[in-house]
Formats: structure tokens, C-alpha cells, sequence
């Protein structure tokens, strides 16, 4: 595919990007719902969750960036909650809907950044002393979007699902 970005910066980003999305869908392909709240006796967080999050974290790079939407768990994703007990997360399918809604709106939006906007200052509302330019951002949350998909595939194998397939 050809991946035009308006910053050349982008393009190796725009590249993961479009791997994270095609994986992440991979990841949560096949669960049981059983197993997406699953923790095995531990304090991990489920896939549930972390699926949850990584949808959430999509919606809310893009309203920092001018795109207000809302996925539709917000209420148990916003202000970065952290996982809830005796909760019952929602399904892989409304957040596989969700991810498939948002996935081309902030993929255009990151494409279409330029070197003035990602050398720009991005404050956390609620860290006000925390700052970093937006590409620091934008390439912050493409590491977390890997180390979830690896979480995620992790739990496939620990709850007795095959690994993903890289290659189809």
C-alpha cells in the first residue's frame, strides 16, 4: 500500500498503524467472552480491558487532535480509568465496531498532521505538568498499541487460544 503522509515523519507511524489495526483485530478474533474477563487468579488486567483501552486510547488521540467522538463503553475507559472489578466489560464485537469506526478517521487525521503541528506542545488536561510535542505523543501511543496486541496475544495462549496469524 501506498502511504502518503503530509510529514515524513509519519510514514513509518502511519506503517505501525496500519499493522496495529490489522492485528488488533487478530488479537481478539475467536475469544470466548468467558475469557475476555478472565484473569487467572491474578491482578492482570483482562482482555476485556485492555482491549477497551486500546479502543479508548484511539478516540481520545483523535479528540486531542480535533476529532470528538466517543466510543460506546466511554464511561468505563474515561479519565484513563484503570481496570474495574465486579464490572462486566463489553463485548469483542461492540469493541471491534468501535475500533473499525475510529480506526480511518484518526489514521487520516495522523497522515495528514504537519511538521508544525506535531512539533507543537501537547498538555494532559488532567497532568498540567506533563507536556511533550505531539509526535512524542503520537509515537508514545503507538509503542502502548504494541505492548497491548502482545498482552492480548499473550492471554490467547494462557487461556488456551492459538497465537494470531502474522502473515494472512
Amino acid at each position: 500500500m501506498d502511504i502518503k503522509t503530509k510529514s515524513t515523519r509519519m510514514h513509518s507511524l502511519i506503517t505501525l498503524y496500519d499493522l496495529h489495526t490489522k492485528y488488533f483485530l487478530k488479537s481478539i478474533e475467536g475469544l470466548f467472552e468467558k475469557d475476555t474477563h478472565n484473569r487467572l487468579n491474578t491482578k492482570a488486567n483482562h482482555v476485556a480491558w485492555l482491549a477497551g483501552s486500546m479502543v479508548q486510547e484511539r478516540f481520545e488521540l483523535a479528540g486531542s487532535l480535533g476529532k470528538e467522538m466517543k466510543q460506546k463503553a466511554y464511561d468505563l475507559f474515561k479519565n484513563h480509568q484503570g481496570i474495574q472489578d465486579n464490572v462486566t466489560y463489553p463485548s469483542m464485537e461492540d469493541f471491534k465496531k468501535d475500533w473499525e469506526k475510529i480506526s480511518p478517521v484518526l489514521r487520516d487525521i495522523l497522515s495528514n498532521l504537519s511538521d508544525e503541528k506535531l512539533d507543537s506542545v501537547f498538555e494532559m488536561p488532567d497532568m498540567p505538568d506533563m507536556k511533550m510535542s505531539y509526535y512524542e505523543l503520537v509515537t508514545f501511543m503507538t509503542y502502548r498499541e504494541a505492548s497491548i496486541i502482545g498482552q492480548i496475544v499473550l492471554w490467547r495462549r494462557l487461556l488456551g487460544h492459538a497465537g494470531i496469524k502474522y502473515d494472512e
